[in-house]
């Protein structure tokens, strides 16, 4: 089954929201509240949903044609993701009403800190939900790899582009562009995969 237009396009679209979030946060000096703070989020309100359909399609072509063990596999990674998708939209919608809802950057602190005062919110939604964003998509593009659907240095850039955000949120940009190099092409690359033989050896342009 074809990806449609949506599907394809938020291969691009979500990578330059997150480049689009990470330069406006570079001009926010203060990191909230204010029109950086808030436009800045919905940029990457929009950058996680548009990784929905990307993982919903990596699923797809990773499944196709294998057997119920790969197809397991390929859902664990579909699941694992977009659990930390769930994650990491929470995160920004948090943030934003912070942000309409706070006069300057204090008030911000005190209303994170009675959110995250709530048992489970913190591993929920600031640290271990995230990861599984990152770690569902590895798996999924770990797999493409292996079955040669795409080259094996896109997993590395998608790794790069990880260890990037994890280094410094300041580097955001520049994450945004690795994800844009690595996910890019593959709106296209993985459509109708059980009509393409999964052992071909990857084109010099994948």
């Amino acid at each position: 089954m074809s990806n449609s237009p949506w599907q394809r396009t938020a291969f691009s679209v979500g990578p330059l929201c997150m480049t689009a979030y990470g330069l406006i946060r570079l001009t926010d000096e203060e990191h909230g509240p204010g029109l950086a703070w808030s436009s800045g989020h919905l940029f990457f309100l929009a950058a996680v949903s548009c990784f929905v359909p990307v993982v919903l399609g990596m699923r797809r072509a990773v499944a196709a044609g294998r057997g119920r063990a790969g197809r397991a596999l390929a859902g664990a990674g579909a699941v694992t993701a977009l659990l930390g998708i769930a994650s990491v939209v929470a995160q920004a919608a948090i943030d934003l009403v912070a942000g309409f809802l706070s006069e300057d950057r204090e008030a911000m602190r005190e209303l994170f800190r009675r959110v995250k005062s709530h048992a489970g919110v913190e591993p929920a939604v600031y640290t271990v939900g995230p990861l599984l964003f990152h770690v569902g998509l590895l798996l999924l593009m770990t797999q493409l790899a292996a079955l040669r659907r795409i080259a094996a240095w896109r997993p590395v850039v998608v790794v790069a582009g990880i260890v990037a955000t994890g280094v410094s949120l300041d580097l955001l940009p520049a994450a945004g562009l690795l994800f844009l190099l690595a996910f890019a092409p593959l709106g296209r690359q993985l459509e109708e995969p059980e009509r393409r033989p999964l052992t071909a050896t990857a084109s010099p342009g994948r």
